[in-house]
């Protein structure tokens, strides 16, 4: 693993890169932008910078306008207010149409640490991915990131991103092609795979090292796009294994683990899901109490391998 990097810089530079070239790309904000780092747009280009104030619904119906006008409008928020307090005008005004509106996570799943259980969101994935037409990415690194913006405004139609607060290892290769939809082999294994997505690809290939210390062969697989999961390519990496672990930063019901449940419905593999166990979050004085108090550890990735060999 490399270095540690900010997705959340890591966005708002690429979007300010992305918009030298591209003046049709806009950026709306719900009085974060100091957080959510799309301040960063404003310096650069204050006439496509809207701020919106605490009013996400008006925030996504004011962004679906402008995508009728031609334009490939960023909305920003805290994932949990991004995707649930916005969540009527997002399925009415820009799914159903199928506008091209981009829609930012900020701080997803427990990564805002301090601000307790109304701005950690453990629901977003389910709320985005069961709306018809919505994609759904969940990047594991500032690298990824990177590429994932690229992909977003390549592409038509609305996409949500979950962007982790803090500062995460760099586990991508940058030469490594990126297309939306993509699942990429982090290590190699043949006994177990671990399909994992966000911080928890970085914890998954630290448990499969210390797996591989017990002579357990565990295969890691980053998830960064939860819909349109490639349904082909994840059953051919359950080839030649004896057991499916799932690892994510959200509730296990309707996220990662239930998604990857449902297209290997058809398998006979045990599969074993690592997840936040149906509950909020809670404040606490560092991401990493978090990661441990919900059982989010590199260790929990491994036991939980450890349980589905049995």
């Amino acid at each position: 693993m490399r270095s540690s990097d900010s997705l959340r810089k890591t966005y708002g530079e690429t979007l300010v890169e992305l918009g030298k070239e591209n003046k049709d790309i806009v950026m709306l904000e719900a009085d974060l932008g100091n957080s959510t780092m799309s301040s960063l747009f404003l310096g650069a280009y204050p006439e496509r910078y809207f701020q919106m104030g605490i009013a996400e619904q008006n925030m996504a119906s004011v962004g679906a306008g402008l995508a009728l006008a031609g334009k490939i409008p960023f909305i920003n928020s805290f994932a949990v207010f991004a995707s649930g307090r916005a969540y009527d005008q997002i399925r009415s005004s820009i799914t159903i149409a199928n506008l091209n509106v981009k829609i930012c996570g900020s701080s997803a799943g427990l990564s805002d640490f301090g601000d307790g259980k109304t701005h950690q969101s453990i629901d977003d994935i389910a709320l985005m991915q069961v709306l018809p037409n919505m994609t759904v990415l969940s990047p594991c690194d500032a690298v990824e990131t990177e590429q994932m913006v690229k992909a977003m405004v390549e592409n038509h139609g609305p996409m949500y991103i979950r962007i982790n607060r803090n500062d995460l290892p760099v586990v991508t290769d940058a030469s490594e092609p990126y297309h939306i939809g993509k699942m990429l082999l982090m290590v190699e294994g043949t006994d177990v795979v671990i399909f994992a997505t966000g911080v928890m690809v970085q914890k998954s290939m630290e448990a499969a090292a210390e797996l591989a210390k017990e002579g357990i062969s565990a295969r890691v697989v980053n998830i960064s796009t939860i819909k349109p999961l490639d349904t082909k390519a994840l059953i051919a990496f359950t080839e030649g294994v004896k057991g499916v672990v799932t690892a994510e930063e959200h509730n296990v019901i309707g996220g990662l683990g239930s998604t990857v449940a449902s297209a290997l419905s058809k398998s006979r593999l045990p599969i074993e899901m690592l997840g936040i166990e149906d509950e909020y979050g809670t404040s606490a004085e560092n991401y990493e109490i978090l990661l441990k108090h919900y059982g989010l550890e590199s260790e929990d990735v491994a036991q939980k391998v450890r349980d589905v060999l049995k």
